[in-house]
């Protein structure tokens, strides 16, 4: 914590520098396919990859407003979060809150399921009846985390008063204000340039950058050899670099995901803005090769389910089978 604090605080100059060099470049990608969407819609399909990964940047951006790091203000972390809440489908005080719990929680057993993946222990699993067991595989399966996950947690649940909102109403304000919003710009857009040609331009965007997010957010956790405990076991330091990865990307991924595969040392401390976190792994050797996952070796990681408190370890349903077999 000593090592990385001289890091914390934002730099406004860089902060801005960071914010235009996203939005323009969004901007102009998504004028772009709007005129190209009906003469030459492959062109505008090709155009959705970068501009996904310009928004999946905003959303680091806001991520790291949220975390009131990305400018010196709160309240203009507040503003600038909740009007790119408006590109990126998410509600801003909604999502802080509830990421702002996943970071308190993170790695502690009894406290899953706010800001996080579920993910079951084999104990958990084995106990379960037959057709409860199916659907956590079908929700752990690639098809329903990286397709119908993202699309249903961005477009649909972040519309809705569900599970922190009810908790506290007065987050309600936040998500009606979101989708006012977004109401607001595509009654815009859509008068402007018609809705279905609007439809056709963003919806490939957030298919993309949705799929993209979730993504990155559960090779932030979801590694062989993270780090889930029981309360009484539970350390929050320890946690906080065991329990996420450093995903080491090559560039421009490490670009647009705005550094947030140095996972481990934004969950070490949350108040150094995306541009520092590079330089601050660069001081501390010891967390350089602690946890580290390529790109390639990431891939393997969307087998894995299953927590194993007695091996301390993630394990897919293959390896489960094996051991049930194994005691029989």
């Amino acid at each position: 914590m000593r090592v990385a604090r001289p890091y914390a605080g934002s730099k406004p100059a860089q902060s801005i520098l960071q914010l235009l060099t996203t939005v323009i470049p969004l901007a102009g990608l998504w004028a772009a396919m709007i005129l190209t969407v009906n003469g030459a819609y492959w062109a505008t399909l090709l155009m959705s990859v970068p501009a996904a990964a310009f928004t999946v940047r905003l959303f680091i951006i806001q991520h790291d407003c949220g975390h009131r790091s990305f400018f010196q203000s709160s309240r203009l972390n507040g503003i600038i979060g909740a009007l790119i809440g408006i590109i990126t489908l998410t509600p801003h005080e909604y999502w802080r809150r509830a990421h702002n719990t996943h970071h308190a929680t993170c790695g502690n057993l009894e406290k899953r399921g706010i800001g996080d993946v579920s993910v079951l222990t084999v104990a958990e699993y084995t106990a379960l009846p037959g057709w409860k067991r199916l659907a956590y595989r079908i929700y752990r399966t690639p098809a329903v985390m990286l397709g119908f996950g993202p699309i249903y947690l961005f477009v649909i649940k972040f519309r809705l008063p569900l599970d922190l909102v009810l908790q506290n109403p007065r987050l309600l304000f936040g998500v009606m204000g979101t989708n006012l919003g977004i109401a607001a710009a595509l009654t815009g857009l859509g008068f402007s340039f018609g809705f279905i040609d609007v439809l056709m331009v963003h919806f490939p965007i957030i298919l993309l950058s949705s799929a993209a997010g979730v993504w990155l957010f559960y090779i932030q956790h979801q590694f062989e050899h993270t780090y889930w405990r029981k309360e009484e076991d539970w350390n929050f330091h320890e946690a906080s670099v065991m329990a996420s990865s450093y995903y080491d990307l090559p560039q421009p991924l490490r670009w647009f995901s705005g550094n947030i595969g140095i996972h481990h040392i934004h969950h070490l401390s949350s108040l150094i803005p995306n541009y520092r976190l590079g330089a601050c792994l660069a001081e501390i050797s010891a967390l350089q090769t602690l946890n580290r996952i390529g790109l390639r070796d990431s891939l393997s990681c969307l087998r894995l389910a299953l927590w194993d408190e007695a091996a301390q370890r993630l394990i897919s349903f293959k390896n489960l089978r094996r051991m049930q077999l194994a005691a029989a």
